[in-house]
């Protein structure tokens, strides 16, 4: 969960270059950045700032009686 200019926003917490915990990076302007090695993500849609092909999770925020509250779909049953 980052919150950035007033918004909440909820992205997977983990880089997918190499494993590091983004919550301990740089929060600003709509970004995070890895801590380890400076890969730049959008808090918005989790798409890569410097190539938007390449995203993680992200997940749909609403603050709710002053509770923030994060939808995480189940995962899709098993065939």
């Amino acid at each position: 969960m980052f919150h950035d200019q007033g918004n909440y926003f909820a992205i997977d917490d983990t880089c997918p270059h190499m494993g590091a915990s983004l919550s301990g990076g740089f929060v600003g302007q709509g970004i995070v950045t890895c801590p380890w090695h400076a890969w730049r993500f959008r808090l918005c849609d989790g798409a890569w700032a410097d190539n938007p092909k390449i995203k993680i999770g992200s997940y749909p925020v609403r603050v709710e009686g002053g509770e923030v509250q994060v939808l995480v779909e189940p995962p899709a049953p098993r065939t």
